[in-house]
């Protein structure tokens, strides 16, 4: 069952960044005020292409309540190893690529101290063909933003996110 390999629903994904980027889905706490609700969004939205989550305690992805939740579904760099973790655990999962490979309903995280730890994710929500900085547009939440230019912000490091399935 762990093994079996899910399709992850990109345009769904798509969808609810777009109805919530700029506003909060009542079914999820808002963070905003306890450190941010970037990362709670980006899971938010992974979730709605996805549709499992994994209730493993401590090392999972779940959200069942603002206090009954894993860590990887509102910290940006537990959700980074959460999905790049290569085990066959139920719940999305991903790679770290190049600029090149990301589309639409890949996430982006950005570290804003050199050094610094990755503090924000991003959402993508369109990009060129070639996908490159200058051509990339998200969505997220913390400071919200919908189809914004990921050339606007300013960061120390960046990563990209490739979500490849489901398991």
């Amino acid at each position: 069952m762990y093994g079996l390999k899910l399709a992850y629903d990109r345009q769904k994904a798509l969808d609810y960044s777009n109805r919530w980027a700029l506003g909060r889905n009542p079914a999820y706490y808002d963070y905003s005020n306890l450190g941010g609700d970037c990362t709670n969004f980006i899971s938010q939205c992974i979730y709605a292409g996805c549709g499992r989550m994994n209730y493993t305690k401590d090392l999972g992805w779940y959200y069942i309540s603002p206090n009954d939740k894993a860590p990887a579904w509102t910290g940006v760099q537990y959700l980074y190893n959460f999905l790049t973790r290569r085990t066959l655990d139920p719940g999305p999962y991903g790679l770290e690529v190049d600029v090149s490979e990301i589309e639409p309903g890949d996430i982006i995280q950005l570290a804003f101290q050199d050094p610094g730890q990755f503090a924000h994710s991003l959402f993508v929500v369109r990009c060129g063909a070639l996908p490159a900085v200058d051509n990339i547009f998200i969505n997220t939440h913390s400071y919200d933003r919908k189809d914004y230019p990921l050339s606007e912000y300013y960061w120390t490091r960046i990563r990209f996110l490739k979500i490849l399935g489901v398991r």
